[in-house]
């Protein structure tokens, strides 16, 4: 279907610009009617013109979409017509192209969840299916104030965690880059001099002098080989299932961030499970979601394992139980919320435990990052200017 970029004016004279797809000049005019805009301007965009696919929507973008709709149709604007708000609100762009499209769907007899999924890349299965049942349920504007409060909660934890990863990787960097420089330029040119000295070559000079030769013959090798691994283990991982089960389970084993991943999950699982159980979804259902939320094979396959159990008759307290990844606290809570018959606070209580104990693990590794990876670099730095002027003082003090 081709593609059309518009200008048009609203009925306050305000100016619009967009995109849309239509059958022809005339399907465009007549879409633009319905949506109470006048036609300015008009041009087909060629085959490698702007298409929506080409842009994904920020997690901003969407809390600030959530949290718009909810306050308006909080208010009692209708649907439509909070979409066509946040619409004239939103400058020229894939989010308004986004909207846009939206609404046209819903105009074309479409609800709103069956619009969203022309977008997956998006909006995830989790947020189709809570539109859904707020849909169906007549629970929309507490399903949207629902997923606002998660969404935002969820934006924390990405937050929080780029947060503590950030300085370590940066430092990480500069100590590679700093090393690669003083083991490629610095130590040859210093080399020669201290064999000249004429006294003996200690073990640690030695070892350093062959580090430099190696950076020296191999730098084309050394240098590319991290990231190499990297894309080379994330292609692997992306064919063959078991491989990226093994990476899953290693990345659950990690020292210190292992520990920091494993509660993020767990926290996120219980997050949305809750919220998917309370707007009326299955158990069932809602583990076959969640699964997908965890982002990690080896609890997917766990939560799939419990979610078998679970409908073979088994209580869901004992399913997690028996898959031996879930920690004694989340069954207990899931034991509490089955016997009171409030599973849904049961997970909120999950979910605010490990929330708190990712708080408080980074409260306790971001003061210690700073000094440690300092003393890395020294002794790094240490190792280096050792080696080297060792021989050189050896040397000075027997002619002393």
């Amino acid at each position: 279907m081709p593609k059309f970029k518009y200008t048009a004016i609203d009925a306050t004279g305000k100016k619009v610009v967009g995109t849309m797809q239509a059958n022809n000049l005339l399907d465009v005019e007549y879409r633009l009617d319905n949506l109470k805009l006048d036609l300015v301007t008009l041009k087909e965009l060629s085959a490698g013109g702007q298409t929506l696919r080409g842009g994904k929507l920020s997690r901003k973008d969407i809390i600030n979409m959530v949290f718009q709709l909810e306050q308006l149709t909080k208010s009692g604007v209708p649907l439509l017509d909070g979409l066509a708000d946040l619409r004239d609100s939103t400058p020229a762009g894939y989010y308004h192209d986004i909207l846009t499209s939206i609404m046209e769907s819903i105009e074309g007899g479409k609800t709103f969840s069956d619009a969203l999924e022309g977008f997956p890349n998006d909006f995830d299965h989790v947020f189709v299916s809570l539109i859904k049942v707020g849909e169906e349920s007549g629970e929309l504007t507490k399903i949207l104030g629902d997923m606002c409060q998660t969404l935002r909660w969820t934006d924390e934890l990405v937050a929080k965690t780029v947060k503590i990863l950030m300085y370590p990787a940066i430092v990480g960097v500069v100590v590679m880059a700093v090393t690669t420089f003083l083991m490629i330029y610095l130590v040859p040119q210093i080399v020669p001099f201290v064999k000249d000295m004429g006294s003996t070559v200690p073990k640690h000079t030695e070892i350093l002098i062959a580090v430099s030769n190696c950076f020296v013959a191999y730098w084309w090798v050394i240098i590319p080989t991290p990231v190499a691994i990297f894309y080379g283990l994330k292609l692997l991982s992306a064919n063959n299932r078991n491989i990226k089960y093994k990476l899953d389970a290693l990345k659950l084993k990690l020292p210190i961030f292992g520990s920091i991943t494993y509660n993020l999950k767990i926290a996120r699982f219980a997050n949305y499970m809750a919220l998917l159980y309370s707007s009326g979804i299955t158990v069932i259902n809602s583990l076959d979601i969640g699964k997908e939320l965890v982002n990690n094979l080896k609890m997917a396959d766990a939560i799939e394992e419990a979610k078998a159990k679970i409908s073979d008759g088994t209580s869901i307290s004992e399913s997690f139980a028996t898959v031996n990844i879930f920690p004694p606290l989340v069954i207990r809570m899931l034991r509490v919320g089955e016997n009171t018959g409030n599973l849904d606070e049961a997970l909120i209580n999950v979910r605010y435990f490990y929330d708190r104990e990712v708080q408080e693990t980074i409260d306790k590794i971001e003061p210690t990052i700073n000094p440690l990876l300092t003393a890395v670099m020294g002794l790094l730095l240490g190792w280096i200017m050792l080696a080297v002027l060792g021989p050189v003082w050896d040397a000075v003090a027997s002619v002393s």
